[in-house]
């Protein structure tokens, strides 16, 4: 029996409306704040009826508790949503206008002194203690997140722990908006002659964008699929380094600096630790992940950078060699604008193989089949499309059910860049269901990109490594529509940050598996399949300056736990743009500019209150267990549906029931081998 999700009150706001359909069509900037402001009033109402002393059992405690906030944080993730895929003043406002509220709200919940008297009472009663396994981990989980939040402080400290909470909502949302507004506001028009070398794909696209908006040329921008083949195709060297400085200018201009707001966030960070207990943020916000604490994650990224660098020096003296031999021994030192143009010359002249030359067999559609038909094999489920209300035309929208018919879950899909889109791809959710008394409540979630976009007639043609971003966003997706707990905060993707890659990441794997391929890697216009000697070119270029791709990566997490474990934001002088500078420059293969400031829109880090501030190595952990779990498939089978449904039992349908490690176990009976990822990308001495 499915059974979708009770409808609310009618009312004149449609944020108050939210059903399963969300009324996307009807929603404006203006019906934020009344909305938020009814469901605080709403969920205060209800949550100091919790509060209240008297027995109770779990069902009238706990699990009110647990569905509290539930329409409240709807609205605010939906808010949250539209002003990254469709922003304006209009919704920028309506986003920052809720902030302090949402916040005031949050912070209070958990430092509100009645409930927490109610919840260490339940604790101690009959019913508190004889919990089944997984309502037992909700109470204990919950009372644990009460004490992180600072249930325990004086009232002096709590207050004060507010004023925190509500600066940092505050500022980090300054950040992101700086960011998005700085992207959207770049935008270069040249003439057809300084894109020689770039696919004609590209071209076409940027001479399409320049007319639309009434120039003549090609129109360049930030966005991912302009800028990447640029860096990566065009002959000019002054319009790769335009390009690749404005890129990294991002963050730090005049009205939309993010330098200062960086080392307010880390100060302001470091002191909402210490008021609750903690010698730094990365302990606070790791104490409750696989790695622990910072100094744990800290030496895992400095194990994994110390085995790969000898991998990472012997490639980067083989790309200045053959730089030096294509155009000079005395030619000058490769600059950021140059690694990637020389590095895809090394690639073509090692392996014949142009990325570029996968681009006809990945059409987007063609993609989601063959990823809807793999997870059919492999997880017992279909994806069909469905109607429903969106937010812009591209959006797309999906159903999910399983074998014997049941609804799981649906969700929304807007793929390709657009000026008032923030950059990267993500998922989310929107509503979480579950099993419920009677029956089974839909999940309904979301993915978003920044992909290759259609251009004229030419359907969006995607590169390998965006294949690999659709596959790992479903990944996601696919946590949180599987999810089979009953209790919604531990539900879907509401587990350890270092666990919650896996699910995407291994899903990662099949893209390079020729099976797979063989289900959707066809030509867009002749329908033929991904030819032997494409197919072994990529395969044998896999590994290309691997190690490169890794220590990019462990750049990204050792300046952010470095940042939040060693720098010390209070020192006279301390400057976390140049701090983050220093690390950054021993991880990249060209000398970084002296006023190189990444961090400035390291939005992951910065563009939310926790995010993945202290958690970007979760990343690198997560492969460690997407190559160690997947080996199981390998061995098994790719389709073996057995597998795919021990997967799912396991791992995907159990959300934060069980203790990430032991959810580990269960699928492969031993704790993770870490050698699983180097052997995967050839970074071992053969």
């Amino acid at each position: 029996m499915t059974q979708a999700p009770t409808a609310p009150v009618q009312s004149e706001n449609p944020l108050l409306n939210v059903g399963f359909r969300i009324p996307f069509d009807q929603i404006r900037p203006e019906h934020a704040e009344p909305a938020v402001d009814t469901l605080l009033a709403q969920t205060q109402e209800r949550l100091d009826t919790l509060a209240r002393a008297g027995e109770r059992d779990y069902a009238d405690f706990m699990a009110d508790l647990d569905t509290l906030t539930e329409q409240l944080d709807t609205v605010r993730v939906i808010v949250g949503h539209l002003d990254s895929v469709v922003t304006s003043p209009e919704w920028q406002a309506a986003k920052r206008a809720i902030l302090p509220k949402v916040t005031e709200f949050y912070t209070n919940l958990s430092l509100h002194p009645g409930l927490w008297t109610a919840l260490k009472g339940f604790a101690e009663t009959e019913a508190g203690r004889g919990l089944d396994p997984v309502r037992a981990r909700h109470l204990k989980l919950t009372i644990d997140e009460f004490r992180r939040q600072g249930a325990d402080l004086p009232a002096d400290q709590k207050a004060r722990l507010l004023e925190v909470n509500t600066r940092l909502a505050q500022i980090t949302n300054d950040f992101s908006k700086n960011v998005l507004d700085a992207t959207a506001a770049f935008e270069l028009y040249v003439p057809a002659e300084r894109l020689v070398g770039v696919p004609e794909r590209v071209k076409e696209a940027t001479r399409l964008d320049a007319e639309k908006h009434g120039q003549e040329g090609h129109r360049l921008t930030l966005h991912l699929p302009t800028l990447e083949p640029i860096l990566t195709y065009a002959d000019d060297r002054e319009l790769r380094r335009e390009l690749w400085l404005a890129q990294n200018s991002v963050g730090t201009q005049e009205g939309r600096d993010n330098r200062p707001l960086v080392g307010e966030i880390l100060r302001l960070r470091r002191e909402q630790a210490r008021l609750l207990g903690f010698r730094d943020f990365a302990d606070y916000v790791l104490e409750d992940r696989m790695a622990g604490g910072g100094e744990r994650a800290l030496t895992f990224e400095r194990d994994m950078e110390t085995r790969v660098r000898p991998f990472y020096e012997r490639e980067n003296a083989e790309l200045d060699a053959f730089y030096r031999d294509q155009v000079g021994a005395d030619a000058p030192a490769l600059e950021a604008w140059d690694v990637g143009y020389w590095a895809e010359k090394q690639r073509q002249a090692k392996y014949a193989f142009d990325e570029e030359a996968l681009r006809p067999y990945f059409a987007m559609d063609s993609v989601l089949s063959g990823l809807f038909e793999i997870c059919r094999r492999v997880f017992g489920i279909t994806v069909t499309e469905a109607q429903a209300p969106g937010w812009h035309p591209e959006v797309r929208y999906y159903d999910i059910r399983d074998e014997a018919g049941t609804h799981l879950a649906s969700f929304y899909t807007d793929w390709f860049p657009r000026d008032t889109k923030r950059a990267g791809a993500w998922m989310n959710a929107f509503l979480t269901g579950g099993p419920r008394e009677d029956g089974v409540e839909p999940h309904l979630g979301l993915m978003c990109g920044n992909m290759t976009a259609p251009s004229g007639d030419t359907p969006a043609l995607l590169s390998v490594r965006e294949v690999e971003t659709v596959f790992h966003e479903f990944g996601h997706l696919l946590h949180h529509a599987m999810s089979n707990v009953e209790v919604r905060s531990l539900s879907g993707t509401r587990v350890a940050w270092d666990f919650v890659e896996l699910p995407s990441q291994i899903m990662e794997n099949w893209v390079l598996e020729r099976e797979a391929l063989d289900l959707f890697a066809r030509h867009y216009q002749t329908g033929e399949r991904l030819p032997d000697d494409l197919f072994e070119k990529l395969v044998a270029a896999r590994n290309y300056r691997a190690a490169n791709g890794t220590m990019r990566q462990l750049s990204f997490g050792t300046v952010d736990l470095e940042l939040h474990v060693t720098f010390d934001s209070d020192a006279v002088g301390a400057d976390p743009v140049t701090f983050a500078r220093d690390i950054m420059a021993r991880f990249y293969p060209y000398a970084l500019p002296e006023d190189y400031a990444r961090i400035a829109q390291f939005g992951h880090l910065f563009s939310s209150p926790v995010g993945y501030g202290a958690g970007y190595y979760s990343y690198k952990w997560a492969e460690v267990l997407d190559a160690d779990a997947f080996s199981r498939f390998a061995q098994e089978g790719i389709f073996n549906r057995e597998t795919g449904r021990a997967y799912v039992d396991t791992i995907l349908s159990k959300g934060n029931s069980k203790d990430a490690a032991e959810l580990y176990r269960d699928f492969m009976g031993r704790d993770p081998d870490a050698e699983a990822l180097l052997r995967r990308s050839g970074l071992v001495e053969a």
